[in-house]
């Protein structure tokens, strides 16, 4: 009786080339089609883990955590400078979804600098931003602005502290005239001190004080002017 051989059962070749090509775990540096580079750990062919990812566009270089193929967890990105060609930081901190948000420290072009919480890329939460003029602003951020409760300080001392909405001095605050040893509690809209008392404020310890200081009013009857203003407000609602 004759033999018959049949053929040895193998898997096509391109299911083995597949799985070589599968990128999981630590691997050597990855090229693009556009040139971008990226070294460090993957999973199921996505960036996932420690790696560093370097954009041939821009010179961009991103080193830290991953996840899922975008920056998640903690890292840094930097970009190189026009001129030196030395790269320069430009955010340091916390990631999610390949946006910033959390803690971080972002270093702007002109040399201003901004440290705290972040929320989808912008800046959002408490912070401090530190700006070029030398004056800084400590407080509550959304949306990229100023929002909430918080101080501005000026270089030469003064300082508000108070209400802000977008960006602008708005709602009860104080303002503290340093430099003239005053004080303006009050009201703003739209970054205007709309009402508001003055009254002198460590005069004493100015650095250019005013020539006269403001001179305080004196009730002789305080309780009865206040027994009148009430009247005087019963009979209008009436």
């Amino acid at each position: 009786m004759p033999i018959v051989k049949y053929p040895r059962a193998r898997e096509p070749l391109y299911y083995e080339w597949d799985r070589k090509a599968q990128k999981c775990g630590l691997r050597h540096t990855v090229y693009a089609v556009n040139g971008d580079q990226y070294t460090g750990e993957w999973l199921d062919n996505l960036k996932h883990g420690k790696g560093t990812q370097i954009w041939k566009s821009t010179g961009a270089i991103y080193s830290g955590d991953w996840k899922f193929g975008k920056q998640d967890g903690y890292g840094s990105y930097s970009v190189p400078d026009p001129v030196t060609k030395e790269y320069k930081r430009v955010y340091t901190g916390w990631w999610k979804n390949g946006q910033r948000t959390g803690q971080g420290v972002f270093f702007y072009p002109n040399g201003e600098r901004y440290e705290g919480e972040w929320s989808d890329g912008v800046r959002g939460g408490w912070g401090r931003m530190y700006y070029l003029d030398g004056s800084s602003y400590e407080g509550q951020w959304e949306a990229d602005q100023p929002n909430g409760q918080g101080m501005l300080r000026l270089p030469n001392g003064n300082r508000y502290e108070g209400g802000w909405k977008d960006g602008k001095k708005n709602g009860p605050g104080r303002y503290f005239y340093v430099d003239k040893g005053q004080l303006l509690e009050g009201t703003w809209a739209e970054d205007v001190a709309k009402c508001g008392v003055l009254v002198d404020f460590d005069r004493d310890k100015a650095p250019a004080p005013t020539q006269y200081p403001i001179p305080k009013i004196e009730l002789d009857d305080p309780a009865g002017v206040l027994a009148e203003a009430q009247a005087l407000l019963d009979d209008s609602n009436n």
